[in-house]
């Protein structure tokens, strides 16, 4: 049984006669008056990555009185080439979380400390949570020791670098008893939600086909896609450890940042940084979170001809479910995720929702019928389950077989071939080539590690 680390997780459940665990959601206004909170109580936040979406996250955690940010990890000290091409590292969020907490709670505020090696953070008894916002191939050590260590995790999508990876992850979550919440923010949008209600309580009739809209091509996020030629490495740059599992490679700024998500040693380009999103809520809709497709099939993709980058900028891919159903990841659909039914049709995307006929709009789904799970801030449902141990919306198994998906179309667009997948067994059944790209072999002593780590 999970082993709870400070007073405000002790005060959140009670033991009953006969039950394991009775976990009750304790509001924020519960635990100090006047919203306030006292810093026993809070949640020692740490974050790993101190990039492109860490700036976000940190104003998505920073205002929650249950949470304290109290340490910032990353290779970079600070440096432009991020989003748009502007300025982050781990000197710049930490000023960011510093400026706030001091303009919140003036001279009384302990400054958050710096880290450049995740390891250190780890070794922090006193963080309670911690955040993993790095690129891809930098998530599945850092989760893992971080499960091992009994502490709670965020971590942002796409989850995995590989299929391998993901089953890890999940496995070592599992065994430790941590809570994890996976940065898929989408299931806490009313929108996909009302959507996925219709469609799981058969609205749309029988569902037949889902249509994921996803955007191409290798957009230059970081305005440094020309410096693509080696270079020297910058000052306050642990590049090498930056690289960590990925295959040594000289440093230049069109491969680091932002625009890593174009090499497929880090990431696997829009098809797995979209495929976060819009395939995770088709696997909502079709109430497939716990398994996946049968078959990948018509794959075709035109690769990024940038001197360095070698991601899909053009995709297409069919996943064949075991009922029939028809799973279609294309940057030419319409952006979002459409369910087509025999009686109509249900589409989602940010901010909006349609269905047809409108009539199926009008019906309200009933407490006897399927109710999602209802979480509408991503990030206070993760507090709010770290306070509970009850499962947050996006645990780790589900944003697994959610990338899964990206993953295996990844391979059938390489392999240029129709892929007969196991989605118990997690193996392909027709195809060694392809068996052989679920998983990467890591540069040491970063693979070593990972085998230790695996439960």
């Amino acid at each position: 049984m999970y082993k709870p680390r400070r007073n405000f997780i002790k005060k959140a459940g009670t033991m009953a006669a006969g039950a394991l665990f009775a976990p009750t959601i304790i509001p924020a206004s519960a635990l100090g008056k006047n919203g306030f909170v006292a810093p026993s109580d809070r949640i020692n936040l740490g974050f790993i990555g101190a990039g492109n979406q860490a700036g976000n996250d940190v104003r998505g955690f920073i205002d929650d009185p249950r949470v304290q940010i109290t340490a910032i990890c990353d290779v970079n000290e600070e440096s432009d080439g991020y989003w748009d091409g502007k300025v982050a590292g781990r000197k710049f969020i930490m000023n960011m979380v510093d400026e706030h907490y001091k303009e919140k709670h003036g001279k009384t505020y302990k400054s958050s400390k710096g880290f450049t090696d995740f390891r250190e953070l780890l070794d922090t008894k006193s963080i309670d949570a911690v955040e993993v916002v790095t690129p891809d191939h930098w998530h599945a050590i850092p989760v893992m020791m971080a499960a091992k260590k009994g502490k709670d995790i965020y971590c942002q999508k796409p989850l995995t670098l590989t299929v391998e990876e993901g089953r890890d992850m999940s496995n070592a979550v599992k065994k430790y008893g941590v809570i994890f919440q996976t940065g898929s923010q989408q299931r806490s949008d009313k929108n996909f939600r009302r959507v996925c209600e219709l469609v799981r309580n058969g609205r749309i009739g029988d569902l037949r086909n889902v249509l994921c809209g996803l955007p191409g091509g290798t957009p230059d996020f970081g305005k440094t896609g020309h410096l693509h030629e080696p270079q020297p490495v910058p000052k306050g740059f642990d590049y090498d450890m930056w690289l960590g599992p990925a295959p040594e490679a000289p440093y230049s700024p069109a491969r680091t940042h932002v625009n890593y998500r174009w090499l497929l040693d880090y990431s696997g380009g829009m098809v797995t940084d979209w495929g976060g999103h819009h395939p995770d809520i088709a696997q909502w809709g079709m109430g497939t979170d716990g398994t996946g497709p049968v078959k990948i099939q018509n794959a075709r993709a035109k690769w990024s001809d940038h001197p360095l980058w070698d991601t899909a900028t053009e995709f297409y891919f069919e996943c064949v479910y075991a009922n029939g159903v028809v799973l279609t990841v294309s940057n030419e659909a319409r952006h979002g995720v459409t369910f087509i039914g025999s009686e109509g049709e249900a589409w989602a995307n940010r901010g909006n929702y349609e269905v047809t006929p409108e009539k199926i709009d009008e019906t309200e789904i009933q407490s006897q019928e399927t109710n999602l799970y209802k979480s509408d801030n991503h990030y206070r449902n993760f507090i709010d389950c770290v306070l509970s141990r009850e499962e947050a919306i996006a645990p780790c198994e589900v944003g697994h077989r959610s990338i899964t998906i990206s993953h295996l179309g990844n391979i059938a667009m390489m392999l240029n071939q129709d892929l007969e997948w196991d989605p118990e067994k997690e193996k392909f059944t027709n195809s060694f080539a392809a068996n052989q790209l679920l998983h990467r072999r890591m540069r040491e002593p970063w693979g070593s590690l990972y085998r230790e780590l695996k439960v």
